[in-house]
């Protein structure tokens, strides 16, 4: 069967290693939309840290965020679609990030926030293992993350719990992925991310298939993190990046380049357009 609809994965698949969409990539996603097909972004970042170019790519109207938690109209940002964290889940996911010492960012309403603490720490004097540019600018600082949490309790999206090292984290896994009616999956090598019982691209995506009536056998994703594998295996074309990491390229039916090497556009170009 043709392929109907494409999920692509941002950070580290379909933008590359300085974040910027290339002209290859974007003329290979604005031919497969003129062709008929849904192209739709699915990542783990909110809708408000989003990158401007990518609202700009013609035929984009769906966007999977914060790992599934929702699914927004690009146009708008209207959620048409969410998952959120259980409320019963909140002081346990506070408690957490104090035993365990690491940071923790909260996305609630597309937005996503930080420790003022934190924020001032990587502002001052960056960021071994993230993006500082990235961080400052999508994330909004608060004074007490926990009580934003408890304000917030009925509707947040995701939480991300960031350590300042794989060691660190692998002597947090047991206790944050205990916790109950909730989905934990990485995004980078040094986080952990709780979303809602059901919260998970895959999930996103099948209801978004559901909407527009597109079976699984003609969906094409692409990826290259944790948080991708449930989709790559959802559909009918799982892709993974060359720069792949956590295991995902055991889940794909095909490798493509890097992201620094316009893997994504090869992989439409090659499947989708038929090149």
């Amino acid at each position: 069967m043709s392929i109907k609809m494409v999920a692509l994965d941002l950070d580290g698949t379909t933008l590359n290693s300085n974040h910027e969409l290339t002209d290859r990539t974007r003329k290979a996603l604005e031919a497969a939309a003129e062709q008929g097909v849904y192209i739709v972004v699915s990542t783990g970042r909110s809708f408000n840290s989003l990158p401007p170019v990518i609202k700009t790519i013609k035929g984009l109207a769906f966007a999977i965020t914060s790992n599934g938690s929702h699914i927004n109209m690009v146009s708008t940002g209207e959620s048409i679609y969410d998952d959120y964290i259980h409320p019963d889940n909140i002081e346990r996911i506070i408690e957490l990030a104090d035993k365990h010492n690491c940071g923790l960012e909260v996305f609630v309403d597309g937005q996503a926030y930080i420790d003022e603490a934190t924020y001032n720490d990587i502002k001052e004097n960056g960021s071994p293992f993230r993006n500082a540019e990235y961080v400052l600018w999508s994330r909004k600082p608060v004074p007490d993350i926990g009580e934003l949490l408890r304000e917030n309790m009925h509707k947040v999206e995701n939480c991300n719990f960031c350590f300042d090292g794989v060691e660190h984290l692998e002597t947090a896994r047991a206790d944050i992925t205990s916790v109950p009616n909730a989905q934990v999956t990485s995004s980078f090598a040094n986080n952990l991310e709780i979303g809602g019982s059901n919260t998970s691209k895959k999930t996103a995506l099948i209801e978004l298939m559901k909407r527009l009536d597109i079976d699984k056998s003609e969906l094409m994703c692409c990826g290259d993190a944790p948080n991708d594998i449930q989709m790559l295996e959802l559909a009918g074309i799982g892709v993974a990046m060359e720069n792949g990491w956590g295991g995902i390229k055991e889940h794909a039916d095909y490798v493509t380049a890097s992201c620094d090497d316009d893997g994504v556009a090869k992989a439409i170009e090659k499947f989708v357009l038929k090149k």
